[in-house]
């Protein structure tokens, strides 16, 4: 009789927030058109949404993925002079 070897039991990725803080600084036009253009995925609406959620609450959520693309959806914000951080979604 063979032995059944034991199934792996894929963990499920840990997937990432990408959060946009407000700041006194950047028009809301160029918050708007940097969102657009960092993260593609983002409608229109979608961006000018998570730049009123960080107006307004002092925090946005642009999106949630992967680690790999979280870091760089973060870093490229940061580039072009946005606040942006990463957390693990609970």
């Amino acid at each position: 009789m063979l032995e059944k070897a034991p199934e792996r039991v894929r963990q499920p990725q840990r997937r990432y927030k990408v959060l946009l803080h407000n700041d006194p600084v950047n028009a809301m036009e160029y918050v708007v058109t940097t969102l657009r253009e960092v993260v593609p995925s983002l409608s229109e609406q979608d961006a000018i949404a998570v730049m009123l959620q960080a107006h307004n609450t002092g925090v946005g959520l642009v999106i949630v993925c992967d680690i790999e693309p979280a870091e760089f959806y973060c870093e490229s914000l940061k580039a072009k002079g946005l606040s942006s951080t990463i957390e693990p979604e609970e």
